[in-house]
């Protein structure tokens, strides 16, 4: 029998720095949950609940970070790379004039959390993001997701389903072709494979199929396809919330990169969970 999805995206006020996203997330999917249902979970809402966020204004960049905004971002990534993966002429203007300063503390953030490889991307180096935060916020991912989504999972067993899974995900994207999957970033996931700034341009080059990366998974467990399968309906049904980057959530509020504020923020609808739900049909 064929098998369709249907994805249940939920709102919830904003999580900021130590708010209790567990409570959050129980009141907010209480009652809505049925036996074999994916709990996704937004990585970033949880990091910065957690209070994972560092304050790039309050960071000094060495010579190599430095290097990485003026010639690497600018030259490299603007000019050679940024047509290679096939990226938008917005994003090629953007990356041609990249920040030095910003741009350089967000460098040297990367280096010291993700190392070089890592810095080397254009964007969400090491899972380090900073869309959707306030001023020179940047929410660092995981220490360990595993234990964050079973622990989750024991907080939602109280709502009486059975058989479900917690899905923790990252928009940055996985790229698959002919049953293999490459992800920029780390997974739990078995059967997904890290290989840094590589996968990104291999995908992009090649158009292979990309998918939000699924970066731990608690009770039943589902497949590597499962897990992407469930991580890009999710993707699609939570939305980009202020923006998918950091220049677009500057635009929409018509201020500087690092001048959006929370009260900005709280104008926008949150989706950090998204249920997501197989349906005979």
């Amino acid at each position: 029998m064929a098998r369709r999805y249907r994805t249940i995206a939920i709102s919830t006020a904003i999580w900021k720095p130590g708010s209790d996203y567990l409570k959050a997330i129980f009141r907010a999917v209480r009652g809505k949950l049925e036996a074999g249902d994916v709990v996704v979970l937004s990585e970033k809402a949880i990091s910065v609940a957690e209070g994972r966020v560092v304050d790039e204004a309050c960071i000094k960049p060495n010579f190599t970070a430095k290097l990485l905004a003026r010639v690497w971002m600018r030259i490299i990534w603007g000019y050679l790379l940024a047509p290679l993966c096939h990226l938008s002429q917005a994003t090629m203007s953007r990356l041609r004039s990249y920040p030095l300063r910003e741009g350089a503390a967000h460098k040297q953030l990367a280096l010291s959390h993700a190392g070089l490889l890592q810095a080397l991307r254009h964007g969400s180096e090491g899972g380090i993001d900073v869309s959707n935060l306030p001023y020179a916020l940047a929410a660092l991912p995981l220490e360990d997701a595993h234990r964050t989504a079973e622990n989750i999972l024991r907080f939602l067993s109280r709502s009486g389903a059975a058989e479900l899974t917690v899905l923790i995900v990252d928009s940055d994207k996985t790229y698959s072709w002919c049953g293999t999957h490459i992800s920029p970033r780390s997974s739990s996931i078995p059967g997904i494979v890290s290989l840094g700034v590589l996968a990104y341009v291999l995908g992009r080059a090649f158009r292979l199929r990309a998918r939000s990366t699924p970066i731990a998974q608690g009770g039943r467990q589902l497949s590597v396809e499962e897990a992407l399968q469930a991580a890009a309906l999710a993707n699609r049904a939570r939305g980009s919330g202020s923006g998918r980057t950091a220049w677009d959530m500057a635009e929409r509020f018509g201020v500087g990169l690092t001048d959006v504020t929370w009260e900005f923020l709280e104008r926008v609808r949150h989706r950090p969970i998204v249920v997501v739900r197989k349906v005979s049909g």
